[in-house]
């Protein structure tokens, strides 16, 4: 008879009395305080004397912290499945995971009546149970682009708007006895959960039969389906159920778990003493005897994946090779969690896995398989990844988001510790209260580690710099699994390769930056007519380069339609708060180079700028761009864009201000070398055409070409990378670059960033 392999689990199976509600709550702490792993309630909503079984999982789920739950069944005819759905993922996504589903089709039909539920013959049972898991499933589908339809016998969903999707994959157990119920288990559940004293000698090797022909039937591995079940005894000895102590009931329940493949078993007892010993003397020799048994049949461990999961993978990926350490966190194509990790916010991807770190250990043990693997790397932090370089097709992607601890080391030196998977907009409000901020681009959604070793074009730059500029430190994980720490005296070469190409050297897991003193700042928004686009930007540029270094505008350009006028709209950030007399005189001559439509200026904290933002990357901003960075926004340079952008093929373009305090930096003191420039410029370019070109063809390609040449920001650049290297690290800086990579990265494993290929020979 069956041993699926599941690992075993113990639970609690409680009545919700309403005579003393605080018992039943009491009862189900110390379940979870005793170790088992999971507490389920009746749920008999007709019963006076019984508390609301879903108002009492969420009470108790507000009052636990570690131990899953769920009902012991639900029952469907009273509780419609569209509804349901949502309550389960609102409810897990509350409690963090921790919510189960066990659902009946009915019993007690006058009970069930009376509070208007509707009769269902045994036939009908299936029908409704199959069509509510649909509903269900289809609620939680919050990745589909269309709306919900079921046309059901019983359950009809019409158009209906799914989500939210539940914060782990909710296993839905049927609470089953005939066959046709049964075949539903194996068809659709995943999980069965009968009750041992409804059973006859012999149930359970029938039931498993029928559940698992269902199983195949339906492309399925029985083992997908785990087996439950809910027993009682009184370890006083008194009462039906199991009898004697703790061996006698481990002698009994050990053939259900050989035999008959139950690796749950779910105690009913409201008493604390029998919980006490259930958890603390059955359960642990019952997975001694257990463990012992299959080792000495070879039994193996079941599998946690589904066969299509399994069907799903990629070649060169040896996926039962992933680090023990990283194996619970690993999303591949077929778990519920990779729509939500696959692309970036600009790029959809497909990569193969998936693998999230949480620790620098974990990322140098990712670094390690991935490198073993014969497929291509990207690592992300943030994932709005403009350029590409976070995700990938068929590749490994190690996600960093975990290391995102925000940490001020030293508050007279302003110096500051952010790991690498941390959002700028949590940055800015965890420095808020120390009356510091870091330049961090300008949204609060990106990540640190991208942003951080390419550059950082932020709104403080021209009297702060780039971010790069003031990292002083940080711990890499190199191409061989090594961590090593980057400092002025620690591996000064990849300390200065770190700030600027840190991508193509490794894998950053922290970042030590000395923060800038500043608490409010005056934040003013223009919007302005564009028509004349051109003398706008020659205007603009002048007025830039001509203001006090606290003042950083951005621009942006763009149309609405191709016969509508240009619009500009112009974000300035005055840094500090000290004088805003001088900060309105600054902004004020913005207003004169083109018709207002809309301005406001206020006084905020730098962290109301850069507002912590936590986005669901899905591929949505469905654009490519270019990027050049120019010393000035003369006629030629603005011509160029206005004709551009009027010709309608770019959709916009922003002008960032980069000069002032980053031009103060030495073009060899770091490997972002542009340190003449005053503007760096992002157009939008939509997706590339048929012929792999962007739209608009190689007439803008070439004309963008002729503003590239003085320089690229390899954050924004998301054409042909090869062929802007030599724009990207010009001269001397791409030869040291190299000769870095020979050193740190010789076999060239992070060669996604932009491909800057090791030196060879001496």
């Amino acid at each position: 008879m069956p041993d699926y392999g599941h690992d075993l689990r113990f639970g609690s199976f409680l009545t919700p009395q309403n005579r003393d509600p605080d018992a039943v709550v009491a009862l189900a702490q110390l379940s979870e305080r005793i170790g088992l792993d999971l507490v389920t309630f009746q749920d008999h909503p007709y019963q006076p004397g019984f508390l609301d079984t879903w108002t009492l999982l969420s009470w108790v789920a507000a009052r636990t912290e570690r131990v899953h739950l769920a009902g012991n069944v639900l029952n469907l005819p009273l509780r419609p499945p569209a509804v349901l759905a949502r309550s389960v993922a609102s409810l897990d996504l509350l409690a963090g995971g921790r919510i189960e589903l066990g659902l009946g089709a009915g019993a007690f039909w006058e009970a069930i009546e009376a509070m208007g539920g509707h009769r269902l013959t045994p036939g009908q049972g299936v029908t409704a149970l199959s069509e509510a898991i649909d509903v269900i499933r289809g609620i939680w589908d919050a990745d589909a682009r269309t709306p919900l339809r079921v046309d059901g016998e019983h359950h009809r969903v019409v158009g209906a708007k799914r989500g939210p999707a539940p914060a782990h994959d909710v296993p839905l157990w049927l609470g089953a006895y005939k066959p046709r119920m049964l075949r539903l288990v194996g068809a659709k559940a995943d999980g069965w959960l009968p009750s041992l004293g409804y059973l006859q000698p012999g149930d359970l090797a029938r039931g498993n039969e029928v559940i698992d022909e269902a199983a195949a039937a339906a492309g399925r591995d029985p083992q997908e389906v785990r087996r439950l079940l809910n027993i009682s005894g009184d370890l006083r000895g008194s009462g039906p159920g199991l009898q004697g102590g703790p061996r006698e009931w481990v002698e009994e329940l050990l053939p259900y778990a050989l035999d008959d493949g139950v690796s749950t078993f779910i105690l009913g007892s409201d008493d604390p003493r029998t919980l006490e010993t259930f958890a603390a003397e059955v359960a642990p020799a019952l997975r001694d005897a257990v463990a012992a048994e299959r080792s000495a049949a070879g039994t193996p461990a079941a599998g946690t994946r589904s066969n299509r999961a399994l069907g799903l993978r990629v070649a060169g990926i040896d996926y039962d090779a992933i680090p023990p350490a990283l194996t619970a966190r690993a999303v591949e194509p077929g778990d519920r969690e990779y729509a939500a990790v696959r692309s970036s916010y600009v790029w959809p991807g497909s990569p193969g896995l998936v693998l999230r770190c949480a620790t620098a250990a974990e990322v140098a043990d990712a670094v390690r398989f991935a490198t073993a693997q014969d497929v291509p790397l990207a690592v992300r932090s943030g994932g709005h990844g403009i350029s590409g370089r976070s995700t990938n097709e068929g590749g490994v992607l190690i996600d960093v988001g975990g290391l995102d601890r925000v940490e001020v080391l030293d508050r007279e030196r302003r110096l500051v510790r952010v790991g690498a998977g941390a959002r700028w907009g949590d940055v800015a409000a965890t420095l808020r209260p120390h009356g510091l901020a870091i330049s961090s681009g300008d949204y609060g959604d990106v990540g640190v580690g991208g942003l951080a070793t390419a550059g950082g074009q932020g709104f403080l730059a021209r009297s702060y710099g780039l971010t790069i500029d003031h990292v002083v430190g940080a711990d890499v994980v190199l191409a061989d699994g090594r961590t090593v720490r980057a400092d002025a005296q620690h591996e000064p070469e990849l300390f200065w390769a770190l700030r600027g190409a840190g991508g193509n050297m490794g894998v950053v897991t922290s970042f030590d930056i000395e923060a800038a003193e500043v608490t409010d700042v005056v934040f003013a928004v223009v919007v302005q007519d564009a028509t004349r686009t051109a003398d706008l930007l020659t205007r603009w540029g002048a007025l830039v380069e001509a203001s006090p270094r606290r003042l950083t505008p951005f621009l942006t350009l763009y149309r609405s339609g191709a016969a509508e006028p240009a619009v500009a709209q112009t974000l300035l950030v005055w840094a500090g708060a000290d004088d805003t007399d001088e900060a309105v005189e600054a902004i004020q001559p913005f207003l004169d180079i083109a018709p207002v439509v809309q301005q406001q200026a206020q006084l905020v904290p730098y962290s109301a700028v850069v507002p912590p933002h936590h986005n669901r990357h899905t591929g949505q901003a469905h654009l490519r761009s270019r990027s050049a960075l120019v010393d000035h926004l003369d006629a030629e340079t603005a011509d160029r864009l206005a004709g551009l952008l009027d010709a309608g093929a770019v959709g916009t373009v922003q002008v960032r201000s980069v000069g002032g305090a980053v031009n103060d930096v030495a073009p060899d003191a770091t490997a972002y070398a542009h340190r003449t420039q005053s503007f760096s410029l992002l157009a939008t370019t939509g997706l590339p055409a048929s012929g792999g070109r962007t739209t608009g063809g190689a007439d803008v390609d070439a004309q963008w070409d002729t503003l590239a040449r003085n320089g690229v920001y390899l954050s924004f650049e998301s054409h042909d990378q090869a062929r802007v290297l030599p724009w990207v690290f010009p001269g001397a800086t791409l030869d040291r670059l190299r000769r870095a990579k020979a050193a740190y990265d010789p076999t060239n494993v992070f060669r996604h960033n932009v491909p800057v290929e090791p030196a060879t020979g001496g």
